[in-house]
């Protein structure tokens, strides 16, 4: 009885476990069928840009569940989502898609992004890549927390999101490092073989890592350094790894010194406007100068001549009351009048005055050279009581007329007069000399 015992129990244990495996395996095909269709539904609303909607139905198989209604974990048993229960290549294109989507959703921009999703929504979606939160999302809602189990494919793609929108490649190149360093073998399949494919995956993340994010984080010479010792590359690729990154040191210092360049034009260009900002300003100002100066001068200008106005008509009245006196001959009654200061352009000097002035002094003159003649003859005939009387009333007379005229006509006055008393101290010498004789 006890081998038959012995059999029962093991065929029963047998039997669960077969059980056990059975409903497992038809679980793991259950989530994977639904992860394909879910996939597919997905992509159909992405390619009409119907994003929101495409998020909505992906959101259920990428999201880890609350702990203790989860069911889905890795083989360490940390929670995942769904898509970690998928085979590797169904949720290599899942997390692909996701990530294709996010950025999609941030590349409508605030405004769209806000009248599709609702604000608070769109700016915690785009927070994902900015900040790069959405790399440890990828960890542990499709690999449990195993950042050494991320496929090659999905870190080319969280690289290059990343690279896209965030300030900063720190965390970028610090991710990448890890998963660099725990996957040294290079690409391998779902068998743990290395192939064609997932070695090229993995050399288009040392791409990304060399050529792309130490370049942003100024490590240049770090970027040389690891291409020259990666086992990853063969002789060629290395050559053409670093061939690529000295262009690149090459394209960013010639953009640096053109960026100089231009800084120093753009500095040029405002100390010119400058410069001739301050020459108009200098212009203005001198022009201003130059017309406050002009009408100082006009108005200086006008007040002379209203002033000699004055004289002139002042000079008039005097004459007229000496010829009243009857000290000398009537001068002629017709004389020109005073001409208005409004008849005289500004810019001549005031006319000199009327010519009849002239022939009145001229005329003076010559009677007073007469009167001196018979005033010596007398002098000689005995009679220079009455003579000498009539001289000194002349000179009286002539004396007031210089004082009353202007100043150009006393200078031509008196140097008539100085010719006039040549002639008389040589007229009188003769008389003198006929008495004696």
């Amino acid at each position: 009885m006890a081998p038959t015992s012995t059999l029962t129990y093991q065929d029963n244990a047998d039997t669960a476990y077969l059980s056990s495996s059975l409903s497992s395996l038809s679980r793991s095909r259950s989530t994977n069928s639904l992860i394909v269709r879910t996939y597919k539904e997905a992509t159909s609303l992405y390619l009409t840009k119907r994003f929101k909607e495409a998020l909505e139905v992906l959101e259920p198989i990428i999201t880890v569940q609350a702990p203790e209604s989860n069911e889905h974990t890795n083989g360490n048993g940390n929670p995942a989502a769904p898509i970690a229960q998928s085979s590797k290549t169904t949720r290599t294109k899942v997390c692909v898609f996701y990530l294709s989507l996010l950025h999609a959703i941030i590349d409508l921009g605030p405004e769209e992004g806000k009248l599709v999703f609702g604000s608070s929504p769109w700016k915690a979606l785009a927070s994902k890549a900015r900040e790069g939160t959405v790399w440890q999302d990828i960890i542990q809602s499709g690999y449990g927390g195993e950042e050494a189990s991320v496929d090659a494919d999905v870190v080319v793609n969280l690289a290059t999101l990343l690279l896209g929108h965030m300030n900063t490649q720190k965390l970028n190149q610090q991710r990448l490092e890890t998963w660099l360093a725990t996957n040294d073998g290079g690409g391998q399949d779902e068998g743990g073989q290395s192939t064609p494919k997932t070695l090229a995956s993995r050399l288009k993340v040392l791409e990304l890592y060399t050529l792309h994010v130490l370049p942003a984080n100024e490590e240049w010479e770090y970027a040389k350094q690891f291409i020259e010792m990666s086992d990853s590359l063969d002789e060629e690729r290395r050559e053409a790894f670093l061939h690529a990154l000295e262009d690149l040191k090459d394209e960013k210092d010639g953009t640096a010194v053109r960026e100089r360049e231009l800084a120093a034009q753009r500095e040029r260009e405002m100390d010119e406007q400058r410069r001739r900002e301050e020459e108009e300003a200098r212009r203005v100002e001198e022009e201003a100068g130059r017309r406050k100066a002009e009408e100082e001068k006009q108005a200086k200008l006008k007040g002379d001549m209203s002033s000699h106005a004055s004289v002139i008509g002042s000079t008039g009245g005097v004459k007229s009351t000496s010829s009243s006196n009857g000290h000398s001959k009537p001068a002629p009654t017709s004389r020109p009048g005073p001409r208005t200061p409004a008849k005289k352009p500004l810019s001549r000097p005031p006319a000199a005055p009327p010519a009849t002035l002239y022939r009145r002094a001229s005329y003076v003159l010559q009677s007073l050279q007469s009167t001196i003649l018979q005033a010596s003859r007398g002098v000689g005939l005995g009679g220079g009581g009455s003579s000498f009387a009539l001289f000194r009333s002349l000179m009286f007379m002539l004396a007031f007329v210089l004082v009353a005229a202007r100043r150009d006509v006393r200078v031509r006055v008196r140097r008539m007069v100085e010719e006039g008393w040549g002639k008389v101290r040589r007229t009188v010498g003769m008389g003198v000399k006929v008495s004696y004789l």
